[in-house]
């Protein structure tokens, strides 16, 4: 028997012995970029959801704790209703499946964005902070060159030359610079349509939450806004940025000489940064993890790279190397393939 077929049989027996019910079946619900993955049951006419961690690979701890920091925000996270830590099986409130990004659409996205930035201000307003790990300098850089390794390196099969690494760490210090400046806060680091489902009030349903650091105040609002997912046109992600400054101001959680421009460059870098680097996410999670769907969605992100970096002129080199490394080629597919 296969560790996968031991994994499902545990996973089901926990199931029903939590839930004190011999014949409960259960049914694949969604699995997300890590090892976890979420399955739906039905006990007394309501609907649960397990959440199979297992520990040596995805911790559970993590979303227990960052989901805590939110619910006592107000926020609409699933409740917890059982755990096991050490097998790494939580049950926990489901939340439906009805996620943002196949509901988006010009006449629905300005209400659905914003109760989602309803729901971020509320979050970066009032989520404790205390203890959280910084999104500092060290974990950025580690992010961003995730991108030269398995996009360049082992999507594209290109090694920079030494001059070519000078120009990548140039644009990474101007995006680190960037971050750096910014007010802190409550980072989600995966707040997009992806991650926030329709529920019956306005607040929407948060999952996926358990990698939470405290950093940049706009890198939600850019992971909202520029989804890797989904484009929207340049002007009306600027009005929806511009009235977002506003009310980050109205909350005093930046500072009232925090202009439009400035506060548009924050927004525009820290987009790129996380751009960058899931540019080199999306390759490691076809190469090394088996789930090549994720090259569909390259053209999308190196879009997005392209296009705010060539807005400004510091970044102009970085612009030119990569549109070098890529040319033609049609990044859904391997150049090694």
């Amino acid at each position: 028997m296969t560790p996968s077929n031991n994994r499902a049989i545990t996973r089901l027996a926990w199931a029903r012995q939590t839930l004190g019910n011999p014949d409960l079946t259960i049914e694949a619900a969604s699995a997300d970029a890590s090892f976890r993955s979420y399955w739906r049951t039905q006990h007394r006419g309501q609907s649960w959801i397990v959440m199979d961690s297992p520990p040596a690979q995805e911790d559970p701890q993590p979303w227990l704790e960052i989901g805590a920091r939110l619910s006592a925000a107000g926020l609409h996270v699933p409740a917890v209703k059982a755990q096991d830590l050490q097998q790494g099986f939580l049950l926990i409130e489901d939340l439906g499946s009805q996620l943002y990004l196949p509901a988006l659409n010009d006449n629905t996205v300005d209400a659905l964005y914003g109760d989602a930035m309803d729901a971020l201000l509320r979050m970066q307003r009032d989520a404790n902070v205390d203890g959280m790990q910084p999104y500092d300098h060290a974990f950025l850089q580690r992010e961003l060159e995730i991108m030269p390794e398995w996009f360049l390196r082992r999507h594209l099969d290109y090694t920079p030359e030494c001059e070519e690494w000078d120009v990548l760490e140039s644009a990474f210090t101007v995006l680190l610079h960037n971050a750096l400046a910014q007010p802190r806060c409550f980072v989600h680091r995966d707040y997009h349509s992806r991650n926030l489902l329709i529920t019956t009030s306005h607040s929407p349903g948060i999952i996926d939450f358990q990698g939470a650091l405290h950093g940049p105040i706009t890198y939600d609002l850019a992971s909202l806004l520029r989804d890797c997912y989904i484009v929207w046109n340049r002007a009306r992600v600027e009005a929806w940025v511009e009235g977002y400054r506003r009310r980050l101001q109205a909350a005093s959680l930046i500072a009232a000489d925090v202009d439009s421009q400035h506060f548009l460059r924050w927004f525009d870098l820290i987009g790129l940064q996380r751009h960058i680097k899931v540019l080199g996410i999306f390759c490691r999670l076809c190469y090394r993890d088996g789930k090549p769907g994720y090259l569909d969605d390259l053209p999308r992100v190196y879009d997005y790279v392209i296009d705010v970096a060539s807005r400004y002129t510091e970044l102009a080199e970085f612009v030119m190397l990569l549109q070098r490394c890529v040319g033609e080629r049609d990044l859904r597919r391997s150049v090694t393939a």
